[in-house]
């Protein structure tokens, strides 16, 4: 597939369907892309962006040798990172901080979430035995103090991908066990008709991850209640909560973590509502940043929210009991997720 990566352009400059180049960028400031030509015709398609991208979201990326010397390892290693599929504008800073997101299970998920740069499809790959170890391989020679695996949903997988996560944490430790390892996870619901027996299934695969001690369980509840159908197809809020809450039950000691894209449409007080369910099972660490437009074929963008407002939210998340809070425009579920 093509890596994605990020489009740099003035800061406020008009967004437009122009074809562009997924392989440039500039060792000063980085500006999130503007939503690249649609591959496919979606029901947002037609959809033009409201207004011009805020000079806010213009940043330093760090240095273009940097960045391709990792990019060139995880292409060398046929390996999949969130940082590249998911157009991360914040992957300079994170290697640079001795971090990386890898993305387990191969590049195509099951499900069709309106807001994701992964790809989608019926027939996702079939899995690698040696992905696991090619990781551990990554991790190794890039020195990373602390890792992020995440997964592509794998509704087709009997255990929904637990075991993938539990293989390359297995490996990962076997190199370097001074590794942390965070792990985000999809919410490994499915397959099974009866509610009851749906909820033990997921159970499960939730107790194979966490029965392999990762530093940190992550599921990304993503929006607020009310934007759930739209924006998470195949996935649902309270399913997400219920996860969560799961977490801290079965394996109390190891912390737990959600994140929240803003500029859905939500409100102040669907996002307040939203920390509130959150600190209700017991989440103790949150992210919330700016939703930004993959592509035309996306959900567009309602608003951009103002530093100033991630400041305000992150004041409720510290009111609320959040341990951890990271809030801004370019935050990202795995920003600085090695800070204590």
């Amino acid at each position: 597939m093509k890596s994605p990566s990020l489009v740099h352009s003035k800061a406020g400059e008009q967004w437009n369907d122009q074809t562009w180049n997924d392989q440039t960028w500039n060792e000063k400031t980085v500006t999130p892309a503007t939503p690249s030509p649609p591959k496919r015709k979606t029901q947002y398609s037609d959809i033009r962006p409201k207004e011009r991208l805020p000079a806010w979201l213009s940043r330093p990326i760090g240095k273009a040798s940097q960045l391709e010397q990792v990019q060139n390892l995880v292409k060398g290693n046929r390996l999949h990172t969130i940082c590249e599929e998911g157009r991360c504008p914040n992957r300079g800073e994170c290697y640079a901080a001795g971090t990386a997101s890898f993305l387990l299970g191969g590049s195509i998920c099951t499900r069709s979430c309106a807001f994701c740069q992964v790809e989608k499809g019926k027939a996702p790959q079939r899995l690698d035995p040696l992905e696991s170890e090619r990781v551990a391989d990554a991790v190794e020679q890039m020195g990373l103090r602390y890792v992020v695996l995440t997964s592509v949903a794998r509704d087709d997988l009997p255990n929904h991908g637990a075991s993938l996560f539990t293989t390359t944490m297995a490996a990962i430790r076997q190199r370097n066990p001074l590794v942390s390892i965070e792990v985000l996870t999809p919410d490994f619901w499915g397959g099974l008709a009866d509610p009851a027996e749906a909820v033990q299934a997921q159970r499960e695969r939730l107790s194979m991850v966490l029965k392999a001690e990762p530093n940190c369980f992550n599921h990304n509840l993503e929006t607020v209640e009310r934007l759930q159908r739209d924006v998470r197809r195949g996935a649902t809020y309270r399913r997400s909560l219920n996860l969560l809450a799961a977490a801290r039950e079965i394996a109390p000691q190891i912390p737990t973590k959600s994140g929240l894209m803003l500029g859905l449409g939500e409100t102040r007080a669907e996002i307040i509502q939203t920390l509130q369910d959150l600190r209700t099972v017991d989440c103790q660490r949150i992210t919330m940043g700016q939703y930004l437009r993959p592509s035309l074929a996306h959900i567009p963008v309602d608003r951009y929210w103002r530093p100033e407002d991630f400041e305000e939210f992150a004041a409720v998340a510290k009111e609320l009991g959040f341990s951890q809070i990271r809030s801004g425009p370019l935050v990202r579920s795995s920003y600085h997720a090695s800070d204590d």
